[in-house]
């Protein structure tokens, strides 16, 4: 025991700032937690965030969960049913043209297939851009431009995921093997036909998972986008929830979660299969 307290208290001798900061940096650490706590208390004051508000709104959501059970359809199961196959179908369609659109992007915007820095930089830029927009106000932007209904949400998801998309494929493309570019391009193949033997056949596994990720998390925000008048199941929410149908929403809200459910397993079920087709064909 005592040979272990003399290692360390000739380590604290040599290394002190290890076992007690100096007294600058515990000062600097300790702004930084001042500044952090201030900044909370400022921003509870901003917002009126107060215990009597809290506990309020508590209640009131508690009466809103009574009111919520049990679920039921009402005597609109034929609109609720219609309004989820409008969601489904602008997620699906619009992540579709979305893709669509994104793999030839991505492929421009990738720092190995086109180097030229500045035709690079601005690409990416752009990309940023869009993804700087939500779903939401591109919705309200095409309910003002086409009119009210599914075309406006389905022009929203595309458009604001088509930035997003051309990213991740751009970033699935720098980092695929160059080695078996390298290899095609050895045999005097053509740019293009190394990109379309080398390099797609790697990210094309990638790219498909994102996109039916997408389909279902389009799904998602394709219910909030009805609100705003673009169609689907959240314009049918947004009603229930102005009349306090509350039995109403619980149901929808169910539904959605199980459509949600269903259409990741199918999509998980579709990627596994489609990549395990194309790694046995290059086993063989």
């Amino acid at each position: 025991m005592s040979g272990a307290a003399d290692d360390l208290a000739f380590a604290r001798a040599r290394v002190p700032a290890a076992f007690v900061p100096p007294l600058r940096r515990r000062l600097w650490r300790l702004t930084l937690w001042l500044l952090l706590v201030a900044w909370i208390a400022g921003c509870c004051v901003w917002f009126d965030i107060t215990p009597g508000r809290i506990a309020k709104g508590s209640e009131n959501l508690g009466v809103i969960v009574r009111l919520m059970i049990p679920p039921s359809p009402g005597e609109h199961w034929d609109e609720i049913a219609q309004s989820l196959a409008q969601t489904v179908a602008m997620a699906f369609l619009g992540t579709f043209i979305a893709a669509l659109v994104a793999v030839p992007l991505g492929f421009l915007g990738a720092g190995n297939v086109v180097t030229n820095w500045l035709f690079h930089f601005s690409l990416r830029r752009i990309f940023d851009g869009f993804r700087g927009v939500d779903q939401l106000i591109w919705a309200l932007v095409f309910v003002r431009a086409v009119g009210l209904g599914p075309l406006a949400g389905l022009l929203a998801i595309a458009v604001a995921d088509v930035a997003v998309l051309a990213k991740l494929y751009a970033e699935a493309i720098e980092n695929a093997e160059r080695r078996q570019m390298e290899g095609v391009r050895a045999v005097g193949a053509k740019p293009s036909l190394v990109v379309r033997f080398a390099l797609l056949p790697q990210v094309f596994p990638v790219m498909l998972a994102q996109a039916l990720y997408f389909v279902e998390s389009n799904t998602r925000s394709a219910s909030v986008l009805g609100i705003v008048g673009a169609g689907g199941i959240g314009l049918s929410i947004a009603e229930r929830i102005r009349i306090r149908a509350w039995d109403e929403v619980a149901f929808i809200i169910i539904l959605l979660l199980v459509t949600v459910a269903i259409i990741d397993t199918l999509s998980a079920r579709v990627r596994a299969r489609l990549i395990g087709t194309r790694e046995g064909m290059v086993r063989h």
